[in-house]
């Protein structure tokens, strides 16, 4: 029983160690989206567009999630 309880200790120890790597990486991942590091950086223009266009994006999700948000309390 000693053994059981020892295997599911470190399991979740793993699991907790493997959550807390993925939950870094995740932020890292959306950081480098928004600020565009996957576009060409010789390139100003292409750099500074992909950098705007995705704040914008993100800006419009929160806008219509706004609007849906109200539109669904107010009931139409």
């Amino acid at each position: 029983m000693s053994r059981d309880s020892e295997n599911q200790a470190e399991s979740k120890r793993i699991i907790g160690r493997v959550g807390a790597e993925t939950e870094a990486s995740m932020v890292r991942r959306v950081q480098d989206h928004m600020a565009g590091k996957d576009a060409d950086e010789r390139d100003w223009a292409e750099l500074w567009g992909t950098r705007i266009g995705r704040w914008l994006g993100l800006v419009l999700l929160a806008y219509l999630l706004f609007v849906l948000v109200r539109f669904v309390v107010e009931g139409g």
